[in-house]
């Protein structure tokens, strides 16, 4: 991918709008836009972070669009180089006239995620806000925009910076005790590297750990409500949902196949499945819905098994109880609690999905359920950054396994040259997350920390 030339493209949703932006790129991204666009008193004073107008001309010098023309000069720009946006209205044909306009011009047509990759190479964001910059994009509920745009600011390279800092300084001990020790520079003692490393090898498990938690803020979990029929899954459905999505009768065994939809709880996306009742079928099709109610138990993150408080405790719900936690995270809401209870359920959360009573504290005690921890308010809150990304957990995990390994070898007491290799191995899968360090990294770090005196 040439990273020297001037690339354009159409920044916004396509289809039809009230605005379309079109984002252009690189050292020509002013010449490009005055060879396309007509200025009022010819070429623009170029002020940067202003907006002028402009109209967009055809071959034959007729308007075609009144655009506004913004721009934004390096390195104080999105790119790090010269950004023209150019506003045009959203009408898919303009845009693309625009951008065909452009590319007559000069400009090449963007790859994906060119803007950004431009943003990273320059050094306006490192990898990790590259990433979040995606995620923000992909946001379907505003706790992920938020902790998406926490990332972007920097939240997991301030996480990172002090452990690769530290690791950093435990190299160049070692590297400068083998590299000068005929300057009367003393090798560091086991106990030293010992103590060195723990706090590196604590922050780097404790930021692993977060993953678990910041899976579901990214991907979300899926929750299936099961129950026997006419005990009010589907209601309870629409409760959660805070919409009347699935169809609600009298009549037991309405609900003949799988229905989901996706809401939010405490800022997390989860996918709500309402089954079909369970209980022996009546016919073919309300078969078929009852095992695809099974698959939904089998493939979910938490089962929520709805049972009549109204009415005695079943064989069929005590049966579908034993089967939900079987197949993993269950609980059990005892719903119709605004009726006179006839017995109580063990363990099982009373509700009404009609009257709404109790909705709160089942809310509470799913997130509770699937993260694992106790989550006030419905969500927890984690300062200092957290990942949401599997290629992030995973180097982490190899970064602690290479520390580990360096412990031991010191521990046992294997040449430092051979610690070494495990230091650099542990540094490696930072440097995959953040960016690479330098042999003069290394270099400065030993020469500013010890006086060799030559």
């Amino acid at each position: 991918m040439r990273t020297g030339d001037t690339i354009a493209a159409i920044s916004t949703p396509l289809g039809r709008g009230g605005i379309g932006v079109i984002r252009v790129s690189g050292p020509d991204a002013r010449a490009m836009a005055e060879r396309v666009l007509r200025f009022p008193g010819g070429s623009p004073e170029w002020k940067p972070w202003s907006a002028a107008l402009a109209i967009l001309p055809d071959a034959d010098d007729h308007a075609v669009d009144q655009v506004v023309v913004t721009y934004f000069a390096a390195p104080r720009s999105y790119t790090a180089e010269d950004v023209v946006e150019i506003a045009c209205h959203g009408s898919p044909v303009v845009l693309r006239y625009a951008l065909e306009r452009l590319c007559q011009a000069g400009a090449r047509l963007a790859e994906p995620g060119e803007f950004t990759l431009r943003a990273y190479l320059n050094g306006r964001i490192d990898l990790p806000q590259a990433e979040a910059i995606r995620d923000l994009i992909e946001a379907t509920t505003l706790y992920q925009a938020r902790i998406a745009a926490q990332q972007a600011e920097g939240s997991v390279s301030r996480r990172l910076k002090p452990m690769k800092e530290q690791l950093l300084e435990l190299v160049a001990l070692l590297e400068a005790g083998i590299d000068f020790a005929e300057d009367d520079i003393s090798v560091a003692p086991a106990e030293e590297i010992l103590r060195r490393l723990e706090p590196i090898e604590s922050a780097i498990a404790d930021l692993t750990a977060s993953f678990a938690y910041g899976k579901l803020v990214h991907e979300g979990f899926t929750l299936a409500i099961v129950g026997r029929p006419n005990v009010g899954k589907s209601s309870l459905f629409n409760r959660l949902l805070e919409q009347d999505r699935a169809i609600v009768t009298a009549i037991p065994g309405t609900t003949r196949d799988v229905v989901s939809e996706t809401a939010s709880l405490g800022g997390i996306p989860v996918k709500l499945l309402d089954t079909a009742g369970v209980r022996i079928g009546q016919d073919i099709v309300e078969s078929l819905g009852i095992e695809r109610s099974y698959q939904a138990m089998a493939d979910a993150d938490l089962t929520l098994v709805v049972v009549d408080a109204s009415q005695r405790l079943a064989p069929e719900d005590e049966a579908l109880i034993r089967r939900a936690r079987q197949d993993g995270n269950t609980l059990v809401a005892a719903n119709k609690s605004d009726l006179a209870p006839q017995v109580e359920v063990p363990g099982a959360l009373p509700v009404s999905a009609l009257t709404g009573a109790g909705i709160e504290p089942l809310r509470h005690a799913i997130m509770e359920t699937i993260v694992g921890i106790n989550v006030p308010d419905g969500r927890l809150e984690q300062e200092g950054g957290f990942i949401t990304s599997l290629r992030h957990e995973q180097l982490l995990r190899e970064s602690g396994e290479a520390l580990a390994q360096a412990r031991t070898a010191t521990t046992v007491g294997i040449p430092h040259e051979m610690v070494l290799l495990d230091l650099y191995a542990a540094l490696r899968p930072i440097d995959a997350i953040t960016g690479a360090t330098t042999a003069d990294d290394i270099l400065n770090r030993i020469f500013s920390t010890f006086c060799i005196g030559k």
